[in-house]
């Protein structure tokens, strides 16, 4: 019988895996006793990759979760034949629906989560959680982030042959291959390695995802951070919850792809620090670099490497040829040479040749040697390898331009932005989004301007300049235009993004009291989403432009756009948790706000940025800020500022086990936001008294805190504190006499609740708090069952809480009853 494999599981898993597909596999992993549970287990017991299906049944829009547990269960089905077989009766099933007229049998205290369904008899201890499900259409689709193959490639066919070589080389040693290729600017290192890669996936080489970034080591910005590009490629896979700390998100990332075969492209490298953290886990997998330095430090990890040269003479005259017609060339094949030779063998230079050459089909070639032969190039700094040619013929490729289009070249060199999209484009130029398609199409045209691949959530077009082509932009927009009308695009630009980012803010966080903006240029008609997701969806994947003009903001000394910006970042920073973006931000966002003189910008950036330090465990620097943003409240008598720093004081204070000072500091808060009439502000507040008071081992006041809170923060639609109260609810009535039954409904029903709002933190902690109320009601074998469901959820998220439940797995032995 040929072996399950991961990319088999992954579609039965994502697509075809209804509610009874799921239960099947439940029954099937329980049935059959893999031989992965622990040693320690008893007779019986739950499994580590029982807990990993329940866990994927429970949130099966979570992709990184899927993957785990195909990897898992292809592992257990190596080791063991008889569920091998199963498994595969298993896949054959799924599509049609699977059959229940078998009969399984479920022992020892297992719990099924997820929509049950029973089928003749259920025997035992068995524990059922009703979870809803998300639909199938929410679920990601397997990404597929490569660049296309530029259309005139030519010239390779043994830089190809060298990388396959290379990679039949790497394969043979079992361990993730990365192979690093280089050379000098414009030499081809993108297109070659695109061509390597799409030829690969276009034989199956990586079913289970291409991914792309651009790392920007030569861009005018700064380079991409590892943090960063980690962030994209989790979400990519369905993981939203990102660890605050570098190391525990490369961690998760090469969990997250141990077993799949991914092909990864990190493109323009500067250093092998940038590189190292992004490598994979997958034995199976592929990460192709490439930059302008041979990055031989990357040979620790077992990289190889191929140094990319010139075109050869007959190699540059072809793809001249394929550019402006073999006819053509054929005509003046000596001038043809001449143009090749002088554009130094170098693609770039040659492709700028050739697009200036199509767009005059009656010029001959001799009047672009000339050209070439000037040696005229405007920018003189870069000299090696070919880099002039470039220059040279990005100068005569600008003096062609109609003088719109010129100007849209020297804008969009100016635009801090690496990637952009129509309306980004038309707002750096200055004109309508109707005008900007012609003058992109020029641009494109003339090779200026590369269109990519639309954006493979809403379709967007997207464009790009060439790190070498932007620099000629910028420095050509130095000569041309005035100081003031080189910001003048920058401030566009800015106001753009702070527009969108305040109308992603107002949808995703209403709650959240919006402080005014500031503008130069107000876009119109104002930026729209559709819906939350579309909002938090341009938030992620914009992340790395707002962070750069937040920052070019506040060097430029326009102080308000950078902490309004920081401000409309606010639903990124609560929903996504980039803890190393939230807290620099507002160290930059408070500094500005300062500068600026807005009163209410600072006490928001001090208690914005206060929420991000204490989330990341921060929690003596986040009471600094607190206290600043109290002393500045009471100042100002901005009673509702007031409040809020009071509060943050108190939950700082409480996850840093300080208690009692946390218990004024909520008391306080309560009283005064009782007063102003802040009734979703005393509801928060009351929540998190009765969890302090649920700390302290007094459950019947937390019940009554609790109760109240929940009420009224439902009463205020506010499903996700609502559920937070419901949970720590649950735990109270777990503390008192007589209250299991009660414990187990009330958390049973925020397991829902979060499982619906998508707060894998959350369900993790109720199944914690299943497990800690079993235990201390004497159902040892349950709430370990408990505990291993929550290391599950909590393992792939948040590290310090899983050494936690690791520590209690070994308390939770056997049954005492």
């Amino acid at each position: 019988m040929d072996p399950v494999t991961v990319q088999e599981l992954l579609p039965a898993l994502t697509e075809a895996a209804g509610e009874r597909a799921w239960q099947e596999l439940a029954h099937l992993v329980l049935a059959s006793g893999p031989s992965s549970a622990p040693p320690d287990s008893p007779p019986g017991g739950p499994d580590t990759l029982s807990h990993m299906v329940a866990a994927a049944w429970q949130a099966p829009h979570d992709l990184g979760h899927l993957r785990l547990l195909a990897t898992r269960l292809t592992e257990e089905a190596r080791s063991s034949p008889p569920f091998a077989r199963d498994l595969r009766g298993w896949l054959a099933r799924t599509e049609p629906p699977v059959s229940f007229d078998a009969v399984n049998t479920i022992g020892g205290s297992a719990q099924v989560t997820g929509p049950t369904l029973q089928s003749r008899e259920v025997h035992g201890d068995v524990h059922l959680h009703q979870v809803t499900m998300s639909p199938a259409e929410n679920r990601l689709p397997v990404p597929r982030q490569l660049l296309a193959g530029p259309p005139h490639f030519t010239g390779r066919d043994g830089d190809l042959a060298a990388l396959d070589g290379l990679l039949a080389e790497g394969r043979q040693a079992g361990t993730p291959f990365v192979v690093v290729v280089s050379g000098s600017a414009g030499v081809g290192k993108t297109a070659l390695a695109s061509r390597w890669l799409g030829r690969l996936s276009e034989g199956g080489a990586f079913p289970d995802g291409q991914l792309y970034v651009d790392l920007r080591g030569h861009s005018p910005d700064a380079p991409a951070r590892p943090g960063e590009v980690l962030g994209q490629f989790l979400r990519a896979y369905g993981i939203d919850r990102i660890p605050a700390e570098l190391a525990e998100q490369a961690a998760l990332w090469r969990s997250a792809t141990a077993g799949l075969r991914v092909a990864v492209m990190l493109d323009n490298a500067l250093s092998a620090a940038q590189v190292r953290p992004l490598l994979t886990g997958a034995a199976g997998g592929l990460v192709v670099v490439t930059s302008r330095r041979r990055l031989t430090s990357l040979g620790v990890d077992g990289a190889a490497f191929h140094q990319l040269g010139l075109l050869e003479g007959a190699s540059a005259v072809e793809l001249l040829a394929r550019r402006i017609g073999v006819q053509r060339v054929d005509r003046e094949r000596a001038e043809a040479r001449e143009v090749a030779a002088l554009c130094a063998g170098l693609p770039l230079a040659l492709c700028l040749a050739a697009a200036r050459l199509a767009a005059r089909p009656q010029q001959p070639l001799a009047a672009m040697v000339g050209t070439l032969g000037a040696g005229g190039g405007a920018l003189t700094a870069l000299r090696a390898e070919g880099e002039r040619a470039v220059r040279t013929v990005l100068d005569e490729s600008y003096r062609a331009l109609p003088p719109d289009a010129a100007r849209a070249y020297r804008c969009l060199g100016l635009a801090p932005v690496v990637m952009f999209d129509r309306r980004v484009a038309a707002c750096a130029c200055g004109v309508t989004p109707e005008e900007i398609g012609p003058l992109l199409d020029e641009l494109v045209e003339n090779n200026l301007v590369e269109d990519l691949p639309s954006d493979r959530i809403d379709g967007t077009e997207r464009f790009r300049m060439h790190d070498l082509v932007r620099a000629h932009a910028d420095e050509t927009a130095a000569g041309a235009d005035s100081p003031n009308q080189r910001q003048a695009v920058v401030r566009r630009v800015t106001d753009l993004y702070l527009a969108t980012a305040t109308a992603a803010e107002a949808l995703l966080t209403p709650s959240h009291r919006r402080l005014s903006r500031t503008y130069d240029f107000e876009p119109e008609p104002p930026p729209v989403f559709d819906d939350e997701a579309a909002a938090l969806d341009w938030l992620d994947s914009e992340r790395s432009n707002l962070m750069a003009m937040v920052r070019i903001a506040a060097e430029s000394g326009w102080d308000s756009t950078a902490w309004q910006l920081v401000d409309a970042m606010f639903p990124l920073f609560l929903r996504l948790r980039p803890y190393d973006l939230w807290i620099e931000a507002h160290e930059i966002g408070l500094a500005a706000a300062r500068r600026d003189g807005d009163r209410e910008g600072e006490s928001r950036m001090l208690t914005s940025g206060g929420v991000g330090l204490r989330n990341a465990g921060h929690h003596d620097t986040a009471v600094e800020w607190f206290t600043q943003a109290l002393d500045e409240a009471r100042g100002s008598g901005d009673r509702r500022a007031e409040a809020q720093a009071l509060h943050g004081l108190g939950q700082s204070h409480l996850l840093a086990g300080r208690g009692e000072r946390a218990g004024s500091y909520f008391t306080a808060a309560l009283a005064l936001r009782e007063e102003i009439g802040h009734h979703r502000g005393a509801a928060l507040t009351r929540l998190s008294l009765g969890e302090l008071a649920l700390a302290a081992g007094r459950p019947a006041d937390a019940i009554e805190l609790l109760t109240r809170a929940r009420e009224e923060l439902l009463a205020r639609c506010d499903p996700y504190d609502a559920a937070r109260a419901l949970a720590l609810l649950g735990r109270a009535h777990g503390r008192v006499p007589g209250g299991l039954a009660l414990a187990t409904r009330l958390l049973d029903q925020a397991l829902g609740e979060f499982t619906v709002t998508g707060s894998v933190h959350w369900q993790a902690r109720v199944w914690e708090f299943l497990g800690q109320t079993a235990e201390e009601h004497g159902h040892a074998l349950r709430a370990r069952d408990c505990y291993e469901r929550s290391l599950a959820l909590y393992e792939p998220v948040s590290e310090s809480d899983a050494r936690r439940l690791r520590a209690r797995l070994p308390a939770a032995g056997t049954e005492s009853d």
